[in-house]
């Protein structure tokens, strides 16, 4: 997984596994969602994340009270439902987090998502950028991604690709591409109340 996840070229490389039988999270079932740290460490896991869509670009899952597990063991459960898009062509993935204020985006700089059958996958790259309802950003975690580039070794093209990848995710904000968008939110939103209904 992680010689994949770490090739310069993956999105490329993405068709061939594809045809030796990568798979996608099944619509309307649960699963793991795993983010790991570019040394092949666990950085994070959610634990029930419902499926609302899963093709060759993307996949979308609901994380609603769901458990959280971080690296060093300490468990914690989502407040609010979010919806999380998880991407196999971008190298960032986007939370959205559904509060009574307005929709809250927490975008993760990472490498494109796999799923192996156990989890959707990928590597964190320290960067966040987070959106407020008003389109206010901030971009967060700038010192800790530059410690791990040097504590890490991240090659010079990762680094190219992860902050090229941040610029065009926050002209996807300003412009308000899906899913920054009431809109989009509101479609996975209800899709998932309608879904999630039928599996009471």
């Amino acid at each position: 997984m992680f010689k994949y996840l770490h090739d310069a070229h993956l999105i490329s490389k993405m068709g061939e596994l594809r045809k030796r039988g990568i798979m996608y999270p099944k619509k309307g079932t649960y699963t793991y969602i795993q983010s790991f740290k570019h040394d092949g460490s666990l950085h994070r896991t959610w634990c029930k994340a419902f499926v609302l869509e899963a093709d060759e670009d993307h996949v979308v899952a609901v994380t609603d009270r769901a458990w959280v597990i971080e690296a060093d063991g300490r468990k914690w459960i989502t407040r609010e439902p979010a919806i999380c898009f998880l991407y196999s062509k971008y190298w960032f993935n986007v939370i959205s987090m559904i509060r009574h204020t307005g929709v809250y985006y927490y975008c993760n700089l990472a490498s494109p998502s796999i799923y192996d059958g156990e989890a959707v996958k990928n590597i964190d790259y320290d960067l966040d950028v987070k959106l407020y309802p008003d389109g206010g950003y901030q971009i967060l975690d700038e010192n800790e991604y530059a410690e791990h580039a040097k504590e890490m070794n991240y090659s010079t093209d990762i680094m190219r690709i992860v902050e090229k990848q941040m610029d065009q995710l926050i002209v996807m904000m300003k412009e308000g591409k899906d899913p920054f968008n009431q809109k989009c939110i509101d479609r996975y939103y209800d899709m998932y109340l309608e879904m999630s209904h039928g599996e009471e």
